[in-house]
């Protein structure tokens, strides 16, 4: 790929890179050429600031090649990155044009190259060429109207950084490079053929290649530094049976290291999955997201996450009405949508945690059917101190379903949300004991006790997000399909009081069900208060699912044949939906991968999903 796109290289135009970009896409060529002479051009090696919040607004600029990091404060008043400029985007030009300081920092993630316009330049152009330059204008203020910040960039350079020599590194990153072809060019690089070439060569490989893979070496440390000062991202290979320990890059050691690029860590597995490696090579390299690849097809969705192209699936609490989430995976793999993240609250994260362990849709029936119809969790009746049950009944079944098994070692990137009361905020999970989080995840209040774990206490997720999708989104997936199972969620009660009657009154009308169960009122009042927000996270689908459930009580585990039909029917008749309205000509779902065999969810039809 490199040797064929060689006599490209040689043909790079900045002329080209600026009529490209939407800032500048009105101006004529009299009015492109003058622009390209105002420009100067400049590099900013990794982890230099281009400007910080305050600094007066006196240029704009164009990233010519690398990436940049965008910056601001977070509550504690430490610096976050909150989005990253990619190579032949534009920034600085809202605060130039509105004559304000700037409100954000911008960094260099890694080695870069940019093209600065000043503003007395900016205001010479204005001069000289008005019409053209006021649809400049406009395009930079749309941005501020529609209260639009940098869009966050897949990455699209990558450094493939092998723990040692008994890696096979170049056969992982052609199966790579097969995977992300699905979605743009993509080369390979290695030492030999980078040898003896300069900035502008690497600078015009990728502004002519969608990616570009930088494969290090275990033997040349100058090579593998280069690898990683041309990189977006930082993909950190290793064998999972192998000892683990510490990359020889410190830029492999935490986020603040890396610049603030995201790093990958991708553990190779000989056939099925070696339980607790995940953990012993996330010591060495905390914080990083983990892959697991045990065949092409693992790598085909490592490729998928890295290019922004995958499909997170979000799954809501609801009680025994998440059997239903079984029907709606039963429907989506059927049509052939592969799900790449799964992420969930109470119910959901128990259901999810199946999907992403890669049970079959039969293996998790059995599961969850022997977990909740026939272990019958809530059981364990004690004096509510705390809780109506103990919980151990619970706590027993959960261990019973995954084992020791930790968050980490799941197939899938996957995280479970519970709701912590010492802090008063969400609590996402994405290692640590499966169990212990699914459970502390569906502690609804007064049902069971809460988790109490480092001085802390751990309740339902659905107490403060019972849909997920916000998590889900911070991810940086390219779609987002929800299953809302808590949408309906409505008591009713059949007779007209203010205080309960006497016990054997209650007794007889409890059987003829004139009035709610103080579990179902217990699990109901636990997500009513964030269902407001659930409002708001449902907009942020790609694909929303909400099967009719209102018929299935809250704690009717027995009715759960009767949730996991109406999941599927649902599904499919949504799907079908779908399909006719856009037509033949754009599906819903358009397979683009070519070695899996997968259907995606196109990014252009993201806009025009119903949410249903």
């Amino acid at each position: 790929m490199v040797s064929e796109i060689q006599d490209q290289i040689d043909s790079f135009s900045v002329r080209d890179l600026l009529r490209s970009l939407p800032i500048f896409s009105g101006l004529d060529e009299p009015a492109l050429a003058a622009l390209e002479q105002k420009l100067e051009w400049f590099s900013l090696p990794g982890g230099a600031p281009l400007f910080d919040i305050g600094d007066r607004s006196d240029a704009m600029y164009v990233l010519k090649n690398g990436s940049l990091g965008v910056f601001g404060h977070d509550a504690k008043d430490l610096l976050q990155r909150i989005a990253v400029i990619a190579a032949g985007e534009t920034v600085g030009e809202v605060g130039l044009i509105a004559d304000q300081p700037r409100h954000v920092s911008v960094r260099a993630l890694r080695d870069s190259e940019l093209l600065r316009l000043a503003r007395v330049d900016v205001e010479d152009l204005l001069a000289r060429y008005p019409q053209a330059m006021w649809s400049s204008v406009r395009v930079a203020m749309q941005r501020v109207l529609a209260h639009r910040t940098h869009t966050p960039s897949a990455p699209r350079t990558f450094a493939l950084l092998p723990h040692d020599a008994g890696v096979d590194a170049r056969a992982f990153a052609e199966e790579l490079r097969i995977a992300l072809c699905s979605f743009g060019t993509c080369a390979v690089v290695d030492a030999a053929q980078a040898r003896h070439q300069l900035s502008e060569w690497f600078g015009a490989l990728e502004s002519r290649v969608q990616y570009v893979i930088y494969l290090a070496d275990a033997s040349s440390d100058e090579w593998r530094a280069l690898c990683v000062r041309q990189a977006d991202c930082l993909l950190l290979l290793a064998n999972a049976a192998s000892a683990a320990s510490a990359w020889p890059e410190g830029a492999c050691e935490d986020a603040e290291q890396a610049l603030h690029r995201p790093r990958h860590l991708i553990l190779l597995h000989l056939e099925s999955l070696l339980f607790g490696a995940a953990q012993r090579w996330l010591d060495v390299a905390p914080n990083a997201q983990h892959h697991h690849v045990r065949h092409r097809a693992d790598t085909a969705r490592v490729a998928r996450l890295l290019a922004g192209r995958g499909i997170g699936l979000v799954l809501s609490g609801g009680g025994a009405r998440g059997f239903a989430h079984i029907g709606v995976i039963k429907a989506l793999r059927e049509a052939g949508i592969t799900i790449d993240r799964v992420g969930g609250t109470s119910i959901g994260a128990i259901i999810g945690a199946g999907i992403a362990a890669d049970w079959s849709t039969d293996e998790m029936i059995a599961v969850y059917k022997r977990a909740f119809v026939d272990g019958k969790p809530l059981r364990d009746y004690t004096f509510p101190w705390i809780a109506m049950v103990t919980g151990r009944r619970s706590a027993h079944l959960l261990r019973e379903a995954f084992g020791r098994r930790d968050i980490a070692d799941l197939v899938l990137p996957y995280f479970c949300v519970s709701a912590n009361l010492t802090s008063g905020k969400i609590d996402v999970r994405r290692h640590g004991p499966l169990w212990l989080w699914l459970r502390a995840s569906s502690a609804i209040p007064g049902i069971l006790p809460p988790v109490l774990h480092h001085g802390e206490v751990f309740v339902d997720g659905a107490v403060i997000n019972n849909l997920p999708v916000d998590v889900m989104r911070a991810q940086g997936v390219g779609e987002v399909i929800a299953v809302d199972i808590g949408a309906d969620d409505i008591l009713h009660a059949k007779v007209e009081e203010y205080a309960s009657p006497s016990w054997w009154r209650l007794f007889i009308e409890r059987k003829l069900h004139q009035r709610p169960h103080i579990f179902s009122i217990l699990l109901r009042s636990g997500m009513v208060n964030a269902e407001v927000a659930s409002i708001e996270r449902r907009a942020l689908t790609s694909l929303l699912l909400t099967p009719p459930l209102h018929n299935i009580e809250l704690l009717n585990w027995r009715a759960y044949k009767q949730a996991i039909q109406a999941g599927y029917d649902y599904t499919v008749r949504v799907l079908e939906d779908q399909n006719r309205e856009h037509g033949a000509e754009a599906p819903l779902f358009d397979g683009t991968a070519k070695d899996d065999k997968r259907d995606i969810l196109p990014m252009a039809m993201a806009s025009r999903l119903k949410k249903l």
